[in-house]
């Protein structure tokens, strides 16, 4: 069974920048899509990226297009969302999810 552990999250000033890292454990991480969920209070949790298995193929939110930047290493099980230009509206918790695993989460704070 896979186990997902993010971390990297943190308070930032608006049009700052925070690296994301979601970690894998057990052997088949290169098999998953791998995508980033975000949940702000009081709103439902919405798709922010996702990569293919390859990392041949991304996909963004419009929120969040030409600003994040998702990618993976399936050497050592690890996924990644550089977040650059954040804006306040960027608050919220950022989860990892492979298939029907989610990671517990990393708080996102910009400030503005």
């Amino acid at each position: 069974q896979v186990q997902l552990v993010e971390s990297g999250g943190g308070l930032v000033q608006a049009a700052g920048s925070l690296r994301l890292s979601c970690a894998a454990s057990g052997r088949t991480f290169s098999s998953f899509t791998v995508r980033w969920f975000r949940q702000a209070p009081g709103k439902e949790r919405e798709f922010v990226a996702s990569i293919s298995r390859s990392g041949g193929s991304v996909s963004y939110a419009d929120s969040v297009k030409g600003r994040f930047t998702i990618s993976r290493n399936n050497a050592n099980n690890t996924a990644s969302l550089q977040m650059n230009s954040l804006k306040p509206e960027d608050t919220a918790v950022y989860y990892c999810n492979l298939a029907a695993i989610w990671g517990q989460g990393t708080q996102v704070t910009v400030s503005s």
